[in-house]
C-alpha cells in the first residue's frame, strides 16, 4: 500500500528538492556490506551461499529481501568491471596469434619448430588473460540469476498482497474497534501534552522561548494562510491579460510562490513548535508526516490553479468557460485536500500502530470524496473534448468525425477516470482495501503529474517563443513538439513508480539498456548505437558544409557549367555519406563479419523486392556521369515538356510550362527516349505553318513571309530562314516557315510575333486568308418541290383548326421531313 504514496512522493521531490531532501524512500545498506573495488572471490562464496538459502528458503521478509538484492546487485557492478580487465592485452595476443596463422592441420607440412614454440606461449599468456576474465563472467551470471530471483519474489508477494481480502469499511463489526483506535491515538497525544505541560522543566523552557516561539509561529501562520494572495497579487500585477511570452514566463515563476510561501510557512510552525523545548514525540512525529501533508495539498491546489486559470489567456490548457474553469479549481483543491488528509491517516496510523479496520474505516470516506471529485473533473474533460471539436468547424467534417488524437486521449482519460471512481471505492467496500486504495492513489497521482505536464509543456512553448519572438507560431513548430515529447518520455519512470514499479526494477531495466541486445556475435549497445550516431552526424556535417563550399564559392569561378557543377556536387555527397557511414561503423567497433551470412541471405530478397529502386539509384549516377541532361534543360519525355529542376538519386523533377511537378524515374531517362532541346546550347528551330487562298500569287506570299521572318530580332540570319511552299492543300496553299532562333525557350513568344505580323502584312497587300466552305448538290430537286407543296397545305388545314382548339396561329407542329415537333408560336 506504501507503493502509490511513494509515486506521490517522488513528484514532490522532483518539483521541490531543495526543500524535500529529507523524504526517504527506500532502505540503505549497510557500509560493513560494501563490496570490494576487486572481486573478492572467497567473501562472495559466503554472501553468494547465503542468498541461495535465503531464496530458496523464502522465509525472509521483503524488505530483508530488498536489502539483499542491493548487496547482489553491487557485487554484480564489480564483477561487470572485472570481464572488461586485461582487454587489450586479449586484443594484442589475438593479434600476433592471427599473424602466425593456424597451425598446420594433419598431413600438412609442418612449420619451422621456433613458431610452433611461440604459438604455445602466446596461447598459454592468454589463457592466463582470460582465466580472471572467466572467472568474473561465471560469478556475474550467478548475481544475475540471484537477482532475478528475489525480484521474481518480490513480484508473486506484491501480487498477492494486492489481491488480499481484508476487513470491509461496511461491516459494523469493525467500527467498534476502529474507534478505540482513535481514541487511543488522541489519548496518547493528550497525554504527552499533559505531561509536557506538567513539567517544570518543559514549562520553563517554554515560558524563556516563548517571545521567539511566538514570533516564528505567527509569521508562518500568517504565511500559510495569507501567502497564496500575496502571491496572486503579484502574478496579475507581472502579467496582464495580453502578456507577451516574457511577462508571462515571470508570472509563472512568481506563480510558484503560491507553493512555496505558504510551505515557507508551515516549516516555520514546525520549527516554532520544535523550538519551543516541549517534547512530545507523537505530535512531533505528526508534524513531520504534516509537512509533506501540507506539501501535497499545495502542489495538487497549484496544479489546479495553472490548468484552470480564472482569466482566459489565449492559449488555455482546457477549452472551458469561466464557470467550468472555477468548477475545475474548487475539484483540483478539493481533490488535493483529500489526498493529503489521506497521507496524514495512512503515514500516522503506521507509526502508531493502529489496526487495519482503524485505517480503513478512517481513509474509506476520503475514497469515497474522491471517487466523486475524479467524477466531476471526468466531466469537465469531456466538455473540453466537445469544445475542441465545436473549435475545429463545420466545415472540416472529418476532423470533426474522427476528431484529433490528443482529443481521443483526453477523451479516454475521461472514461478511465470514471472507472477508477466506481472501482476504487467497490473494492474498498468488499474488503479489497490494498487493490482499490493501488487503484485510486496512483489515479489522482497520474493526474497530477499529467497536468504538470501539460504546464511545462506550455513553459517551453513561451521560452521558445521568447527566444524566435513569434508566439503565433511557437506551438505548430517542430523543436518544442520535440521538446515536450522528450520530457514525456522522460516522465515515464515516474509513472512506473506510481503505479507500484520499484526503484529496483528501473534499475534493472536500465542495466539490461546499457547491456544492449546480441545479435549471434554481435553486441549492439546505447554506447555503440551513440558512438555511431555522433560519428556518422559530424561525417555527414562536414560533407554537407563541403558541398556547400564548392556549389557557392569554387565551382562558380570555374567554367564547369551549372549542370556540371550539380553533378560534382551530388557526386561528392554520395561519397562523403558512404564515407561517413563506413567510418562511423569502424569507429564504433560493430563486426559486421558476424552478420555476413545474415545479410548474405537478406540481400536476395531484398535485392529482388528493391530491384527498381536500385535500377532508378544506378540510372542516377549514370545521368550524373554522363549527363545527357542538366538543370535548367527544356525536355521532352513521354509526350510531356518542361524544365530539369533537379536531378536525384531514384528519380527526377521536370516543371511543365503550366508550373506543375512531373517525378520522373531515373530509369525512363535512361532506357527511354527523351529529346533535350537546350543540351550544348540554347539555339534551336521553329516552324510556323501559314496557308492562303486559292488564286494568290504564290511568289508574293513567299517574299512577304521572308521579309516578315527576317524581321524579328530572335531570328538568326545564318542560316537565313526557309520558306517552303509546301503544296496545293484542300481549298488553300500550303506554306512553312522555318527559322532558326537565337533562344529555343523563346519559341511561343516568336510563334505569336511572327503570326501578327503576317496576319498584318496580309491584310495590307490584300492577300486573302482561306476559310472552309462546302457547294452541296441536290441530286432530285424536283422531289423538295413535291413535299414543300404538301407541307404548306397541312399548314393551312391546321391553322384552321387552331382556331377552334386554343393553338396560337402561326405555330408550326410538322416539320418538313413529316415528324411531328413541339409548337412554335410567333411573338
Amino acid at each position: 500500500m506504501i507503493a502509490p504514496l511513494r509515486g506521490l512522493l517522488l513528484i514532490l521531490m522532483l518539483i521541490l528538492s531543495p526543500v524535500s531532501g529529507w523524504l526517504v524512500l527506500g532502505p540503505t545498506t549497510a557500509e560493513a556490506q560494501q563490496p570490494p573495488s576487486a572481486p573478492d572471490y572467497s567473501r562472495w562464496e559466503t554472501i553468494g551461499k547465503r542468498a541461495v538459502d535465503t531464496i530458496d528458503a523464502q522465509r525472509a521478509s521483503t524488505s530483508a529481501f530488498e536489502i539483499m538484492r542491493e548487496q547482489l546487485t553491487e557485487w554484480r557492478s564489480v564483477f561487470d568491471a572485472a570481464r572488461s580487465v586485461n582487454t587489450n592485452a586479449i586484443a594484442a595476443l589475438e593479434g600476433q596469434l592471427r599473424a602466425l596463422g593456424k597451425a598446420p592441420a594433419e598431413g600438412e607440412p609442418e612449420e619451422a619448430p621456433e613458431i610452433t614454440m611461440q604459438r604455445k606461449e602466446l596461447n598459454d599468456q592468454l589463457a592466463e588473460l582470460r582465466a580472471p576474465v572467466k572467472k568474473a563472467e561465471l560469478a556475474y551470471s550467478k548475481a544475475d540469476e540471484l537477482i532475478r530471483s528475489i525480484d521474481r519474489i518480490i513480484r508473486e508477494r506484491s501480487a498477492e498482497e494486492l489481491l488480499e481480502r481484508g476487513p470491509s469499511p461496511l461491516n459494523p463489526v469493525h467500527w467498534r474497534a476502529a474507534a478505540t483506535s482513535f481514541a487511543t491515538t488522541f489519548e496518547a497525544v493528550r497525554s504527552e501534552i499533559d505531561i509536557g505541560l506538567n513539567s517544570k522543566v518543559q514549562r520553563a523552557k517554554l515560558a524563556a522561548r516563548l517571545p521567539v516561539t511566538a514570533v516564528l509561529a505567527v509569521i508562518g501562520l500568517v504565511l500559510l494562510v495569507r501567502g497564496r494572495f500575496w502571491t496572486e497579487l503579484a502574478v496579475r500585477l507581472v502579467r496582464p491579460h495580453s502578456a507577451t511570452s516574457g511577462r508571462w514566463i515571470v508570472g509563472f515563476l512568481v506563480s510558484l510562490g503560491q507553493v512555496i510561501v505558504p510551505y515557507c510557512g508551515m516549516l516555520l510552525l514546525v520549527h516554532a513548535f520544535n523550538f519551543s523545548g516541549f517534547h512530545a514525540s507523537t505530535a512531533s512525529a505528526m508534524l513531520d508526516v504534516l509537512k509533506t501533508t501540507v506539501l501535497i495539498f499545495l502542489i495538487v491546489r497549484w496544479t489546479a490553479l495553472r490548468c484552470f486559470p480564472r482569466r482566459g489567456e489565449n492559449r488555455l490548457p482546457l477549452l472551458l468557460e469561466h464557470e467550468d474553469r472555477r468548477k475545475g479549481r474548487l475539484y483540483g483543491g478539493g481533490l488535493g485536500l483529500l489526498m493529503a488528509v489521506a497521507h496524514f491517516v495512512n503515514t500516522t496510523s503506521q507509526f502508531v500502530h493502529a489496526p487495519t479496520e482503524a485505517r480503513v474505516i478512517a481513509l474509506f470516506p476520503l475514497m469515497l470524496g474522491a471517487a466523486v471529485l475524479l467524477t466531476r473533473i471526468s466531466r469537465l474533460l469531456a466538455l473540453h473534448t466537445r469544445s475542441l471539436v465545436d473549435d475545429v468547424g463545420a466545415d472540416d467534417a472529418s476532423e470533426v468525425a474522427t476528431r484529433t488524437y490528443r482529443q481521443r486521449l483526453v477523451l479516454l482519460l475521461s472514461k478511465v477516470l470514471i472507472f477508477v471512481a466506481v472501482a476504487g471505492p467497490v473494492l474498498i467496500a468488499v474488503g479489497y482495501f490494498k487493490a482499490g486504495f493501488g487503484l485510486m492513489v496512483p489515479t489522482m497521482s497520474s493526474l497530477l503529474l499529467l497536468g504538470i505536464l501539460t504546464i511545462l509543456q506550455r513553459v517551453i512553448r513561451e521560452l521558445y517563443s521568447l527566444a524566435v519572438r513569434d508566439r503565433a507560431g511557437a506551438a505548430d513548430e517542430l523543436l518544442p513538439m520535440l521538446l515536450g515529447f522528450g520530457l514525456i518520455l522522460a516522465s515515464v519512470p515516474i509513472f512506473a513508480l506510481i503505479w507500484g514499479a520499484r526503484v529496483a526494477d528501473l534499475s534493472e531495466l536500465w542495466v539490461n539498456f546499457r547491456r544492449g541486445i546480441t545479435i549471434g556475435d554481435l553486441n549492439i549497445s546505447p554506447s555503440i548505437f551513440l558512438t555511431f550516431a555522433i560519428v556518422f552526424a559530424v561525417g555527414f556535417i562536414i560533407t554537407r558544409v563541403i558541398q556547400g563550399t564548392l556549389k557557392n564559392t569554387l565551382l562558380p569561378k570555374t567554367r564547369i557549367n551549372t549542370g556540371g557543377r550539380d553533378a560534382i556536387v551530388s557526386g561528392l555527397g554520395y561519397i562523403g555519406i558512404f564515407s561517413a557511414m563506413l567510418i562511423a561503423i569502424i569507429s564504433a567497433g560493430i563486426d559486421l563479419s558476424s552478420l555476413a551470412i545474415v545479410a548474405g541471405a537478406l540481400s536476395v530478397g531484398i535485392g529482388f523486392g528493391l530491384q527498381n529502386i536500385v535500377s532508378n539509384f544506378v540510372s542516377g549516377i549514370i545521368l550524373l556521369i554522363e549527363r545527357p541532361i542538366s538543370q535548367g534543360d527544356w525536355i521532352e519525355v513521354n509526350g510531356q515538356h518542361g524544365t530539369v529542376r533537379e536531378i536525384a538519386v531514384r528519380s527526377t523533377r521536370i516543371e511543365t510550362f503550366d508550373r506543375s511537378d512531373l517525378i520522373i524515374p531515373n530509369a525512363d531517362l535512361i532506357s527511354g527516349t527523351v529529346t533535350n532541346y537546350t543540351k550544348g546550347s540554347t539555339v534551336g528551330r521553329v516552324i510556323i505553318k501559314v496557308a492562303v487562298a486559292y488564286g494568290s500569287d504564290t511568289k508574293r506570299v513567299e517574299s512577304i513571309l521572308r521579309s516578315v521572318a527576317r524581321t524579328h530580332p530572335m531570328v538568326l540570319m545564318n542560316p537565313e530562314p526557309a520558306i517552303i511552299f509546301k503544296g496545293i492543300g484542300v481549298g488553300c496553299f500550303d506554306f512553312e516557315i522555318r527559322a532558326i532562333l537565337r533562344d529555343i525557350n523563346f519559341i511561343m513568344s516568336v510563334t505569336s510575333d511572327l503570326n501578327h505580323d503576317i496576319v498584318a502584312q496580309f491584310a495590307k497587300e490584300g492577300i486573302e486568308m482561306p476559310f472552309q466552305q462546302r457547294d452541296i448538290w441536290l441530286r432530285n430537286p424536283e422531289t423538295l418541290v413535291g413535299a414543300m407543296g404538301a407541307a404548306r397545305a397541312r399548314e393551312r388545314a391546321d391553322g384552321e383548326t387552331s382556331r377552334g382548339t386554343g393553338v396560337p396561329q402561326g405555330a408550326q407542329q410538322v416539320g418538313v421531313d413529316g415528324s411531328t415537333g413541339a409548337w412554335d408560336a410567333e411573338r
